[in-house]
């Protein structure tokens, strides 16, 4: 698709596409995740505007409305396997996010502080399905369990984002055109950029 003047568009990758109809990550974290009634990895899902994505726990919840979905960059793993010293980068199914794709500074896309932040599509070939960003999607003690003892305090400021579907659409796992039309912070979100500086 044509880029817009107002816009920055970057190709990305989808590598990962959940959708879980139970919370895995309840309870005790000692305990281990719950069990999934069913596999939750997905090549294709299906948004629905100011719902969510069809089959997700999330969908048409009134409280999740601003956070319905969850995106989250690929190379938060490959710093947290550097970081903690792993012999293998965690799956990109493991943190438990529904869309992971590679190639982005996803955690820019948040709102700085309250309110909201950048408006933005993904474009998978079916054509462009647009998201609000919202607050950062926070990791939680879990990740020490789900993916590396450490991993919790190593992904702060990088669990990615939670947004709101504007339309309806199709994503599938493959390549793919991530277009910001509105950033929350002119100028720090960047095509193909590492986001900002990692404090972990």
């Amino acid at each position: 698709m044509p880029t817009r003047p107002d816009t920055i568009s970057a190709p990305v990758q989808i590598v990962a596409l959940l959708v879980s109809s139970a919370h895995a990550f309840e309870g005790r974290p000692a305990d281990g995740p719950r069990p999934g009634p069913e596999p939750v990895e997905r090549d294709e899902v299906t948004v629905r505007a100011g719902l969510g994505l069809v089959g997700d726990r999330y969908f048409n919840q009134p409280a999740h409305r601003r956070a319905a979905v969850t995106l989250f960059a690929a190379e938060s793993l490959d710093v947290l396997a550097q970081d903690l010293g792993l012999t293998a980068v965690p799956g990109p199914h493991l943190p438990r996010r529904n869309i992971v794709v590679r190639g982005f500074p996803v955690d820019e896309l948040a709102a700085p502080r309250s309110g909201t932040g950048a408006v933005f599509g993904l474009d998978s070939g079916t054509g462009e399905v647009r998201f609000q960003a919202y607050r950062p999607a926070y990791p939680c003690a879990w990740m020490d369990v789900a993916l590396a003892p450490g991993a919790f305090r190593a992904l702060r400021g990088h669990g990615g984002v939670r947004c709101a579907p504007l339309d309806d659409g199709i994503l599938r796992v493959g390549p793919a055109t991530l277009t910001v039309m509105r950033s929350p912070a002119a100028g720090t979100t960047r095509p193909g950029g590492t986001g900002t500086s990692r404090t972990t």
